[in-house]
């Protein structure tokens, strides 16, 4: 054999052996305590080994309302520059989709130099809806609400994808589903409940000011009329619903700018809430969590107890300075999606950007995972939106083990009839184009253990159409040679001259099934990616085995005996 044969099966005894080391931790099911140098194994889909299947809806109504309320302070920060007096009116959210806010102004001389101030600055983002002499009422555009709803919808999805990822899932599948929902799939996934307290959790972190001006027992008084009135937290419930209902209930009672939040205990066995203490916090932020830089678990040395420790960006450095030093003695709550969960009175000027938050009593370990997730969803990011599990399906490993035998015993049996067809009516180069098929798929297993890649139901249709293309390759090939050998060619210059001529009929095909592929791998989602992904690889490791590979073993076959008759 020449020297250039030589070299080519060296490099295809290469790939062979490093592509059966590859695949072995998967058909052998090694764990990574084995002495084996390979680790990785193939991953499975939803619809192979189980997990969890979400819907989630997206509830845009406390997003406005938040907006509004900022914008009427920074409004009112604003006037106050330009000497003119103002204060917050009233929230209006009769209609819950279009909160509107009052700024009420000390002066009527001021209304039209404030409309006019207003106007100038705030023109995109509030609209005029009430037009008084000593008040003006905003509303958010309409041209702020359509941003909103454009762009919460992929903030959504990209903060979920950070939380899943340090969750540490294998291939999630994480989609759009219209404008208003979430579709979250997650393979493998067994500690259900806490995968949906982390994608679920808003995670918005506030700093407000508490208003201790009023007495403990009035918020308590207030709580009653709240409970009277039919809001009630009851197990199950979405604790910043019932947050919602009470300020709701009491709002008459409460002092302008101010909303109530709780503290909360919850026994760790049966996550119940035992007990609320309501505070009365400004109702907006001096500081959000927008500003942080980063979130860490960290050692409370005399307590022996973890707490999780914030560093804020230069810019929320800065204002924390500014609020702690303009308000020394007062106390400043850390709010966690109305959450209240330390309320410290400030005791000077804080400089240097860090603060923490203290968790709550239970077991070392109980704390010590509270703080890491707490810690994992606030580097994540805040949900700009809240979500509400509209659906959830548990996919059980049983229906997964099922899909996989089924769809193993249907590629076994299709692969076995096409390959006994190949032996049959091309006789040992039909045992030529089998050998190569068989590596076709070997190479296509250890390319997606390769890169990662996640094998679903259709990702196993994708490889059975492989071996569809890659016997129309090696068709191709054989029906050239039988026309060269009809010719009167003898049979080495066949074969050459047989591979020379399907080269291009080959590459044609595959070519243009890759340019399909290529577009529902771009365009496509979930099942339908995989089953790109999977076409592409095979694609690629049909030309080479149905081409190349066949071409070493036709060249060794006709070396080796078959130089005046050829079997095929």
């Amino acid at each position: 054999m020449a020297r250039g044969w030589w070299l080519r099966f060296s490099l295809l005894a290469a790939i062979t052996i490093t592509a059966l080391m590859s695949v072995t931790p998967t058909f052998f099911n090694l764990n990574e305590q084995s002495s084996f140098p390979m680790k990785s194994k193939i991953n499975l889909g939803l619809d192979l080994q189980g997990g969890l299947y979400m819907v989630l809806g997206i509830d845009f109504n406390k997003v406005y309302r938040d907006e509004i309320i900022g914008d009427a302070r920074k409004m009112i920060k604003l006037l106050k520059e330009e000497n003119i007096e103002a204060s917050l009116g009233d929230l209006i959210v009769a209609d819950v989709k279009d909160p509107k806010h009052s700024i009420v102004l000390s002066n009527p001389a001021d209304h039209d130099k404030a409309k006019e101030i207003i106007s100038k600055y705030f023109g995109n983002t509030v609209r005029l809806v009430g037009d008084e002499a000593n008040a003006l009422s905003y509303g958010l555009s309409r041209d702020l609400i359509k941003e909103v709803e454009d762009t919460a919808l992929s903030k959504s999805i990209e903060v979920i994808r950070n939380r899943i990822d340090e969750f540490g899932v294998t291939e999630p599948e994480i989609v759009s589903q219209g404008t208003d929902r979430i579709v979250v799939q997650l393979p493998g996934v067994k500690d259900i409940d806490r995968a949906k307290d982390l994608i679920g959790k808003t995670a918005k972190l506030e700093f407000k000011f508490v208003n201790d001006d009023i007495p403990q027992a009035t918020l308590v008084e207030w709580m009653e009329k709240a409970k009277k009135a039919g809001v009630e937290y009851k197990k199950g419930d979405r604790f910043s619903d019932y947050v919602r209902k009470v300020n709701e209930s009491i709002g008459a009672e409460l002092p302008k700018g101010y909303e109530v939040a709780f503290s909360k205990e919850t026994n760790k066995n049966t996550n119940e809430i035992t007990n609320m203490e309501p505070y009365l916090v400004d109702n907006a932020a001096s500081l959000t969590g927008e500003e942080l830089q980063e979130a860490f678990v960290r050692m409370d040395q005399e307590q022996n107890r973890p707490y999780v420790a914030l560093e804020f960006k230069a810019n929320g450095a800065k204002i924390f300075e500014e609020i702690t030093g303009a308000h020394i003695g007062k106390r400043l709550a850390i709010v966690l999606d109305g959450n209240v969960y330390s309320a410290p009175v400030v005791q000077a000027k804080i400089a240097g950007g860090s603060a923490q938050i203290t968790l709550g009593a239970g077991d070392y370990n109980t704390v010590m995972m509270e703080a890491r997730d707490l810690a994992l969803i606030l580097r994540a990011g805040a949900l700009p939106v809240e979500l509400v599990f509209e659906e959830q399906r548990v996919v059980g490993p049983s229906l997964g083990a099922d899909a996989i035998d089924k769809a193993q015993m249907a590629s076994l049996v299709g692969a076995f009839l096409v390959l006994a067809f190949m032996c049959f009516y091309y006789k040992f180069s039909g045992v030529i184009a089998t050998i190569t098929i068989v590596l076709n798929v070997l190479f296509t297993i250890s390319c997606l253990i390769a890169l990662g890649a996640t094998l679903s139901l259709p990702g196993i249709a994708g490889i059975a159409l492989t071996v569809g293309m890659a016997v129309d390759g090696n068709i191709l090939i054989y029906e050239r040679i039988r026309e060269e050998l009809r010719a009167g060619i003898s049979p080495p210059e066949s074969v050459r001259i047989g591979f020379e001529k399907a080269f291009w009929a080959i590459a044609d095909a595959n070519i243009t099934t890759a340019l399909a592929g290529i577009c529902l791998l771009n365009f496509g989602t979930g099942p339908v990616r995989g089953f790109a992904v999977t076409l592409l690889i095979g694609i690629a490791t049909t030309v080479y085995t149905s081409y190349f590979v066949s071409n070493i073993l036709f060249e060794l076959y006709v070396s080796k005996g078959a130089k005046k008759t050829l079997s095929i």
